[in-house]
């Protein structure tokens, strides 16, 4: 019966059907199994994704479909791994969200999403956040990297912005930036001082881990 459920957990994620995952994953839960069995096997199906989408075999609404299912069935699964008192080994923290004046969140929340899958604590700060609200978040939180998105090159200096912010807070060797958006690119990454750039969702994960020694 679990492998059963597993198989149909996959099969929804492959197909993008959303509701049929938030579905399977509930009957995983009803049907006691581990719930991060479940969380495993959908991170081989998003990580197949986003290989795919890296090899140019899937496309980026291929990405964002996948993306918004896995964050669907992601929190049924982690809801009942709460319940139960049990948490995921993470490979690392990190703290995410679009800088101010920004509200796009697409790109933000796939990369969220993938980091979550590929193992790390993701704590997502939204959209549009103020640069006070990062070194807040960094000082409660104790992230090992900070995640910036910017699609505008409006906003795109609000990335130096928070970079300062956390030099004057004395927290800036203390996290490790890496940076993304329409309007980021290496050059604007390394002019800032963040420590890692990544043009695509995917990337971000590899460069997640890289930038920690994974």
């Amino acid at each position: 019966m679990s492998e059963q459920i597993l198989n149909n957990l996959k099969k929804a994620l492959q197909e993008y059907d959303r509701e049929g995952l938030i579905a399977w994953s509930t009957k995983a839960v009803e049907g006691g199994v581990d719930p991060l069995m479940a969380i495993g096997a959908l991170t081989e199906v998003i990580q197949e994704i986003g290989d795919g989408f890296r090899r140019g075999d899937l496309f980026l609404p291929d990405l964002i479909a996948a993306g918004s299912t896995m964050e669907a069935g992601m929190a049924v699964l982690t809801a009942e791994l709460k319940k139960r008192g049990l948490q995921r080994k993470a490979l690392g923290k990190v703290v995410i969200g679009t800088v101010f004046g920004d509200i796009h969140s697409i790109g933000k929340d796939m990369v969220g999403t993938l980091l979550t899958a590929g193992g790390f604590l993701v704590q997502d700060l939204g959209i549009d956040v103020k640069a006070e609200k990062f070194v807040e978040a960094v000082k409660e939180h104790q992230p090992d990297l900070l995640a910036m998105s910017a699609l505008l090159t409006t906003t795109a200096k609000e990335q130096k912005v928070v970079i300062e912010a956390l030099k004057k807070e004395n927290l800036r060797e203390k996290v490790k930036v890496m940076v993304g958006g329409g309007a980021i690119d290496q050059a604007f990454a390394n002019s800032i001082g963040a420590e890692g750039y990544a043009p695509t969702a995917p990337e971000a994960v590899t460069l997640a881990k890289s930038l920690l020694g994974l």
